[in-house]
């Protein structure tokens, strides 16, 4: 059966899927890919490299996407926005700072406003200045994120920002995720790790293999990788990831990271030249467990809408014991 929830109509898509704007990852081919199979396709603009987001914003081509950017990063060059909103994006995905300076441009252009948030004042204090849509963000996700849960976060924001739309974020990567994010009152879910082993993602393809293998048990959230790609992020968020020996050696020890600095700097970025994720940071989230294969887009949207569509018409709790099978 369709889902249709506000969301469908607001942005015009069949599927209340929006991708997560991964930084370096969510590209044009897969911000296109997801679009195209029903969802909210959204390019990743990171920490503004204007070349890398016009490349971009052309791969997309036709299809009808979103840009996001990290909010106190767009705020040292705001002329971004004005880049992203010439060409008539479905949306602007605003996560982590204060949108305040931003939300009357976009507002006179045809872009939705969607805002993240993990925490209910950051969710009042956006609906407040203007957010069509909050993404309430749950530490599960992968990236950067606060510290409040996915499962009782979202209903509280729901509660909070009524009758705005609420779309859940962190954790969600399959058909369970997105019908439990439908009964916590979400009108959708925001998804990255499973994007991230998509096959247009632009992840190295070694890092997707290493994600296919990993366990959400081996991620872990720090400062750690920030310190090492030289990234001055600002309290509170931490940034979620897979475990590795780099994270291993310096995560309890960030004063002796830090004593190191430039060299360990230096090899970092090494490493990730050589794709080493040993050293390198994978960015993904604790649904690691339900990435199992890098799949097209379409593939990975097809699975969790019908996934999600057979739970809400037949939810497995209420089945009589012999008829239950595994979803």
């Amino acid at each position: 059966m369709p889902i249709h929830t506000p969301i469908n109509e607001l942005f015009d898509i069949r599927h209340p899927i929006i991708l997560a704007p991964m930084a370096g990852v969510s590209g044009g081919a897969l911000a296109a890919a997801v679009s195209n199979a029903g969802g909210l396709g959204v390019i990743g603009g990171g920490y503004g490299d204007r070349d890398w987001l016009t490349r971009e914003l052309d791969a997309a081509g036709n299809a009808p996407v979103g840009v996001g950017f990290i909010t106190w990063s767009l705020a040292k060059q705001p002329d971004l926005l004005d880049l992203a909103l010439e060409r008539a994006p479905k949306a602007i995905f605003l996560s982590f700072g204060s949108i305040g300076s931003f939300t009357a441009r976009i507002a006179r252009s045809s872009a939705r406003l969607i805002v993240q948030v993990q925490t209910v004042q950051q969710a009042r204090e956006a609906a407040g200045e203007g957010a069509a849509v909050i993404v309430a963000q749950g530490a599960e996700a992968g990236g950067h994120g606060g510290s409040r849960a996915t499962f009782p976060l979202v209903p509280a924001v729901v509660d909070a920002v009524h009758p705005l739309p609420v779309v859940a974020a962190g954790g969600i990567a399959d058909g369970r995720g997105l019908a439990a994010a439908l009964m916590l009152g979400a009108a959708g879910a925001v998804c990255g790790t499973v994007f991230y082993a998509s096959v247009e993602a632009l992840a190295d393809p070694k890092a997707k293999d290493t994600l296919v293998a990993a366990s959400g048990d081996e991620t872990q959230r720090s400062s750690v990788f920030d310190l090492a790609r030289g990234m001055d992020w600002p309290k509170p968020w931490t940034v979620r990831t897979l475990e590795n020996a780099f994270s291993r050696r310096w995560g309890a020890d960030l004063g002796g990271l830090r004593d190191k600095l430039a060299a360990e700097q230096r090899r970092y970025a090494e490493a990730r030249e050589a794709g080493d994720f040993s050293t390198a940071a994978v960015i993904a989230g604790e649904a690691a467990d339900l990435v199992r294969s890098v799949r097209p887009a379409a593939a990975i949207m097809a699975d969790m809408v019908d996934g999600a569509a057979a739970l809400l018409r037949d939810p497995p709790a209420l089945r009589a014991p012999a008829q239950r099978r595994p979803v």
